[in-house]
């Protein structure tokens, strides 16, 4: 198994997936990481030789935040927003959706489980 960024990184998989196992690296910057390392995208992680991965390690490192570091610039960026305490902060501390969903009848991924509230008795004459 290859290592890199600190992910090990499945070998019986195309390159241009394995890198999508590491935090950060989707499917175009996968692909651009190849091409700047000079991998090809079909060739499988096995098959990779040394220089290879040090190539697609050295690109990593320079050109793109991956794993802790980009965790951590989000969870401050998350903090900075909550602090000022703009709108996107504000559904962040409340545990709410973000990005302007509906909340009336969905939502639950956000809001946790279902919270029964009781109606209120009718008075009886």
């Amino acid at each position: 198994m290859a290592r890199i960024a600190g992910v090990d990184i499945p070998n019986n998989k195309r390159g241009e997936i394995a890198l999508t196992y590491i935090y950060g690296i989707g499917r175009s910057s996968a692909q651009k990481i190849l091409t700047s390392a000079g991998v090809s995208w079909d060739k499988k992680v096995q098959d990779w030789t040394d220089d290879d991965q040090n190539n697609v390690r050295t690109v990593i490192g320079e050109r793109f935040k991956v794993e802790g570091e980009l965790r951590s610039e989000i969870q401050i960026n998350i903090k900075r927003l909550m602090d000022i305490g703009a709108y996107r902060g504000i559904r962040h501390r409340l545990g709410l959706p973000v990005r302007g969903q509906s909340t009336k009848n969905n939502a639950r991924t956000r809001k946790g489980r279902k919270k029964t509230v009781a109606n209120k008795k009718k008075a009886t004459k």
